[in-house]
């Protein structure tokens, strides 16, 4: 296997010689066993004290305030990590606050800005086919074998992982990714990726042109027992009592659920706790298939956990349905971990998520939160490209378009530059009278606006949509909702409450690293899910040019600088 036109060019950034796939991967087998592998030449040393395996685990829509609320129930996987090193006030700063835009931030170190994945999805209406939609993780120049399906890529995200980084300077080392979605496991690991893996239908699966591997086969036999089983419900918690209160949303009810599942109901294993064990159970036999973490050089694990943010969705943050999958979610973290330590594995762990998440108006207005409330129709690109065409005396058809009534939107491609200029003169104008929306910022406003360097808590609304502004995908405009406006203006099954907004609710996660030995501390500071590459960087003495990432190094050693001091 040679590599991509794509993954070349970046490795050729880097600098750094690399060999192809297929040579690697010989390469570290042969090292693992003990052999001499063909390295590239004048290697660097691994530092005699770094941590032969990293993982970077994101739980999807784990936000500081679930965090906060749960954290003294964690006795598992959850809780050891508590023990290390706590941020618990840590930024997706960005106000783009979706499942690809965050994921493409852990691993990199550099915001939406430089990764280029504004969104989950974004029009371009230059494409070829009639669907001008882009999903971040395809490749919309191809198409799949089915006419409903895609080509799952990583070609949008412009910039390298730290596998990447890794492997590029120690050829030996593995990158490993597996997730619950494909956008989560080809963000955090990138271009040039050794397996990757990710839950599709009724199983895991790949990239088109790579085999499934005889692990993941292996992993998904057992899945497929299960589902053909069913299962019964999961026991609530003692805890999780006072949070069983049926919840009506639309046309659905939710808020005492238990996660049964019937048989045959694949779509009931992946919007259950079962998912999450599923995919950690299958980074449990990679380890084993490919000896992570018992080579000369750092290999890098990567693991999202997708379920947090399917009951979120589904369910909403404050039933027990929720209080259910994070007591199994701990419990998971916990045998996982145990299963590294009974390797004899010297690993470091990270923990962030995507971006937090919100509940459904429904239930938070029964607690007297009468502010929060879902999207009006109006502010659908259907309905605006109405009032505005009427308004300029336009076609309404296709005049303004969005994935939604929230983030960006953009003006039909063939206008004249002025009715351009008009149309988003006249829809920011309607838009700004309408009580829901907190701000509209064109793109050559945010084009002209600084990045921005300070605290990012301190970001004013314009600073978090520059963070997720990239000019060739971005938006003509960007429309950012008042604090608790869902951006959902209806509910429905499996999908009664969503996130994506550039409040401090969907913005803040927690942030937690844990290496046996480490002295536990808590800093309640804000930092960023950018300053997670640069510290694990410099936790296994990866050496990289000033300037390589967005974010900066933390320092793990409770303010001592060993950590850091390892980085020039």
């Amino acid at each position: 296997m040679t590599l991509s036109r794509k993954a070349a060019l970046l490795l050729a950034t880097l600098s750094l010689p690399f060999a192809p796939a297929a040579l690697a991967r010989t390469a570290h087998n042969t090292a693992h066993k003990g052999s001499v592998a063909p390295v590239a030449a004048a290697a660097p040393a691994v530092p005699a004290n770094a941590p032969r395996l990293l993982v970077a685990i994101a739980v999807d829509q784990f936000s500081a305030d679930l965090f906060a609320q749960y954290r003294s129930h964690f006795t598992g996987g959850l809780g050891r990590l508590q023990q290390g090193a706590v941020f618990p006030a840590g930024y997706q700063s960005h106000a783009a606050t979706e499942t690809c835009p965050g994921h493409s931030t852990i691993l990199t170190g550099m915001r939406p800005a430089h990764t280029g994945i504004i969104a989950n999805n974004w029009i371009d209406q230059s494409v070829t086919r009639a669907k001008k939609v882009v999903y971040c993780a395809e490749d919309e120049t191809r198409t799949a074998a089915d006419p409903k399906d895609y080509v799952a890529s990583v070609g949008h995200l412009l910039v390298p992982t730290l596998g990447e980084r890794i492997k590029a300077v120690w050829p030996t080392s593995r990158n490993l990714a597996v997730s619950g979605k494909d956008r989560a496991t080809l963000m955090m690991g990138g271009h040039v990726i050794d397996q990757g893996y990710w839950w599709k239908g009724s199983g895991f699966t790949t990239l088109e042109g790579r085999a499934v591997g005889p692990t993941a086969v292996a992993q998904n036999a057992a899945v497929t027992t299960t589902i053909t089983a069913g299962d019964k419900p999961f026991d609530l918690p003692d805890w999780c009592g006072a949070r069983e209160r049926a919840v009506t949303a639309g046309p659905v009810t939710v808020g005492t659920g238990r996660f049964a599942l019937n048989a045959g109901d694949a779509n009931g294993f992946r919007v259950s706790p079962r998912l999450d064990r599923a995919v950690l159970d299958l980074a449990t036999r990679l380890v084993d298939e490919q000896m992570l973490g018992k080579g000369a050089t750092p290999d890098m694990l990567s693991v999202s956990l997708s379920v947090t943010d399917f009951v979120g969705h589904g369910y909403g943050t404050e039933g027990t349905e929720m209080c259910i999958q994070l007591h199994q979610l701990d419990t998971a973290l916990g045998d996982f971990f145990a299963s590294l330590d009974q390797r004899g594995i010297d690993y470091a762990v990270v923990l962030t998520a995507d971006h937090g998440g919100f509940d459904l108006p429904e239930r938070l207005d029964q607690q007297a939160l009468p502010k929060a409330q879902r999207a009006g129709i109006a502010l659908l690109p259907e309905a605006l490209s109405d009032k505005v065409g009427a308004t300029l005396g336009l076609d309404p058809k296709g005049l303004i378009l969005a994935d939604g009534p929230a983030g960006d939107f953009w003006v039909k491609r063939d206008l004249a530059p002025a009715q351009k200029a008009q149309v988003v003169a006249a829809a920011k104008a309607e838009l700004l009278a309408d009580p829901q929306v907190a701000a509209v910022f064109t793109a050559d406003e945010l084009a002209a606006t600084p990045l921005p360097t300070a605290s990012p808590d301190t970001w004013t609304l314009l600073q978090r949509a520059r963070a997720s502004f990239y000019a060739p995908r971005s938006g003509d405009f960007v429309v950012l909702l008042q604090r608790g406006v869902v951006a959902l203006p209806k509910p429905g099954p499996g999908y009664v409450a969503t996130h994506g907004s550039p409040w401090d609710y969907d913005r803040r996660v927690p942030m937690l690293f844990w290496r046996k030995g480490m002295a536990g501390f808590e800093q309640p500071s804000p930092v960023e899910t950018v300053d997670i590459a640069p510290t694990l960087a410099a936790l296994i003495g990866l050496n990289v040019p000033a300037g390589t990432f967005d974010g900066r190094c933390l320092d793990l050693d409770a303010g001592a600088g060993s950590t850091c001091g390892v980085t020039p």
